[in-house]
């Protein structure tokens, strides 16, 4: 018995490592995620630069900021399906090549129109790049137990990129031009292409039949729609506003026909009945919650710090950095923590323990507490770093080898969807709580007082203007008022992430090893009819 479970294991090994030993597969698959990563974060610290250099407007500058995510978002599905059929490797090279080619293009824009463009290209490229990393996983780690480790490394790095981005990009900014934020992705491209063309294994879904190429346009622009009109309501613009429901509903209606499309397709694009699994539906559910309650609150902690407590970008960055490195140590522990406590635990703990140190933080106030935010972060960070793990981890497990970049660009869909609905929702309840803290401050002009409960930034440059003891009790009553608003967020936050601990009870309470490790001949033979049937 032994015998034969070792020749099964020895052959797992050689089918996983094929063309590369998986753990170098893992490094190269970790260093194209750190650069998107870093991307995706390093142009906020460049804004000003940028606006100085390049002089756009206030409509021109949103979409140099927001442009790469909505790409990206809205054609994570529509490449992650085509590279379960034309070759994840193969979309992945491509990604690597136009990541490098408009990272170029930005660095020497020379107006803002083609920075938009360049930035577009970018979301181009990390729709490419982020699914085929994952089903990439997918396939060189076939064992669970090692694939769950991967995944830890995979998720960690990502922590890693989010934090450094802004760092790098203020290092750069102080010795180079803005345009340097974007030139210090082509070496690393340089060497991750002929690296991934020797290294990366190919691999499809093995589906046969056309790729339905209308599916996939409905589903990006479905996606573009309702992404669109989810950041412009994450960005303070009216929900009745005909350009934030316009792409809401269109960008609905075509979801909605994406959906019909797929289940009356012999050979869909995305096999809906995916959805019907328990796990993977919770799970999907899980990361949406997780990025509702946190993304909004992150950027909300990041004004209180700068703001409230009068820190300096680059000391608020290092404030933050306690959350990236529990996240770190969560992501390298969670595969031992899943095979000991199983999916169900994992995640709940990872919410409650999320939840916990939301409440804590509730604790914040117009003085510094190094001490209590320290708690405070590290907890966040491990916290949602453990439920983000568990549940990428059961959704890619229990995904169909077939359907590897599908499933994986669905969760990458729904990490976008949840962060920016958490931006629209979480900072509605910040507005509502914070506004009317602002009403009736002795000495205001109704005007000004109006002006002064759009945010907080905006009552200190009305409180600069007013000037004296009325400016200077505008100022203390929006601080006092930014204050109140954040406990109130923190609480609603604390509240979703309860309610996704709840959800996650529907996840697998064990993990689950007995897949086979290896497709054999034998089987694959066996399993043909079936597949194209």
């Amino acid at each position: 018995m032994s015998g034969t479970t070792a020749a099964a294991d020895r052959l797992r090994r050689r089918a996983a490592g094929a063309g590369a030993n998986r753990w170098v597969v893992l490094v190269v698959l970790c260093v194209s995620l750190l650069l998107v990563a870093v991307d995706a974060t390093v142009l906020h610290v460049a804004v000003p630069a940028v606006t100085e250099d390049l002089k756009p407007g206030a409509i021109e500058l949103l979409w140099i900021v927001d442009t790469y995510p909505l790409v990206c978002a809205s054609l994570l599905i529509l490449f992650g399906t085509l590279g379960d059929r034309v070759g994840r490797r193969r979309i992945l090279l491509l990604g690597y090549a136009l990541f490098g080619i408009a990272s170029g293009v930005a660095a020497f824009a020379p107006n803002p129109q083609m920075l938009i463009f360049a930035r577009a290209l970018l979301g181009v490229g990390g729709a490419m790049i982020m699914p085929a990393t994952l089903s990439l996983l997918r396939q060189v780690f076939p064992d669970r137990r090692e694939r769950a480790l991967a995944i830890g490394i995979w998720s960690a790095v990502a922590a890693v990129g989010a934090a450094v981005g802004p760092l790098l990009g203020g290092f750069l900014l102080e010795h180079f031009w803005w345009g340097s934020v974007f030139l210090v992705n082509i070496p690393l491209m340089l060497v991750s292409l002929p690296v991934g063309r020797l290294l990366l294994p190919e691999s499809t879904g093995g589906r046969s039949g056309p790729w339905d190429v209308v599916g996939a346009l409905l589903a990006a622009a479905g996606l573009f729609g309702v992404v669109l009109g989810v950041k412009r309501l994450g960005g303070g613009e009216t929900a009745l506003s005909a350009l934030t429901v316009g792409p809401l509903v269109v960008g609905a209606a075509l979801l909605v026909t994406f959906v019909r499309r797929q289940r009356r397709r012999t050979q869909p694009l995305v096999d809906l009945r995916i959805f019907t699994r328990p796990a993977f539906s919770t799970s999907v559910g899980c990361i949406v919650l997780a990025m509702l309650a946190l993304v909004g609150l992150e950027l909300i902690a990041a004004q209180y710090l700068q703001l409230v407590l009068g820190l300096s970008p680059l000391a608020t960055g290092l404030r933050l950095l306690p959350l990236t490195f529990a996240a770190m140590a969560a992501g390298l522990a969670g595969a031992r923590m899943l095979r000991r406590f199983g999916p169900r635990r994992m995640v709940c703990f990872g919410f409650c323990v999320t939840a916990a140190a939301v409440v804590l933080l509730t604790a914040m106030g117009g003085r510094d507490n190094p001490g209590l935010l320290l708690a405070g972060f590290v907890l966040l960070g491990f916290g949602l770093e453990t439920t983000l793990f568990g549940a990428y981890e059961s959704m890619l497990s229990e995904a169909p080898p077939a359907q590897a970049g599908g499933a994986a660009a669905i969760g990458e869909t729904s990490y976008q969807l949840g962060a920016g609905m958490g931006i629209a929702l979480l900072g509605t309840v910040m507005n509502a709580a914070y506004a009317p803290g602002l009403a009736d401050v002795p000495g205001v002009p109704a005007k000004e007082s109006g002006a002064a409960a759009h945010s907080l930034g905006e009552a200190y440059e009305v409180a600069e203007q007013l000037g004296g003891p009325v400016g200077a009790a505008l100022r203390r009553a929006a601080r006092d008022a930014f204050v109140h608003g954040l406990h109130v967020t923190l609480l609603v936050s604390a509240g979703l992430l309860l309610l996704g601990a709840v959800m996650a009870l529907r996840l697998p309470r064990v993990m689950h090893c007995e897949e086979p490790a290896v497709e054999l001949p034998a089987q694959r033979e066996a399993e043909r009819p079936r597949v194209s049937a």
